[in-house]
């Protein structure tokens, strides 16, 4: 049991800064599919909620102290508006796994207002579902398709 923990703590971190080396970090770390995806999700909704409520306090203090003359920037990115006007927050959730990484698409839902439940409910959705989906073609057609050293 203790090897099964100690084996999923780097999968939860990977999975916490980029969703997809969850699943293949798991089959790589040879966990049990229902472990991979669980520790995915996991490590996504870590950083979804603590980007979601604690997300300004991190920008304030890190990025204000690491990078004190940074240039402020008022207006949003235009390509991530046009993400927004044209997916909304659900397009937003369903694309963070798959072209986001959790911060990203957390920091995308929270700038543009949305209420933090939904953030939080629409994000546990998303992954839950991309988990499944990644896990289950990794760890099926996995031994086809990754390199030799992930095997």
């Amino acid at each position: 049991m203790w090897q099964e923990i100690l084996k999923s703590i780097p999968v939860f971190l990977s999975a916490s800064l980029k969703f997809i080396l969850g699943p293949i970090g798991g089959y790589a770390a040879r966990l049990h599919i229902v472990t991979t995806i669980l520790v995915t999700v996991a490590g996504m909704m870590t950083s979804v909620i603590a980007f979601t409520y604690f997300g300004e306090r991190i920008r304030t203090r890190v990025l204000d102290r690491v990078f004190p003359r940074r240039k402020k920037i008022k207006v949003p990115n235009p390509k991530l508006a046009a993400i927004w006007k044209k997916f909304g927050l659900v397009g937003i959730a369903l694309l963070t796994p798959l072209i986001l990484t959790p911060i990203g698409g957390t920091i995308l839902a929270v700038s543009n207002g949305s209420p933090r439940e939904k953030i939080i409910i629409y994000m546990l959705i998303s992954a839950a579902s991309w988990s499944v989906i990644f896990s289950v073609a990794i760890y099926f057609f996995g031994h086809h398709v990754l390199p030799d050293w992930v095997k």
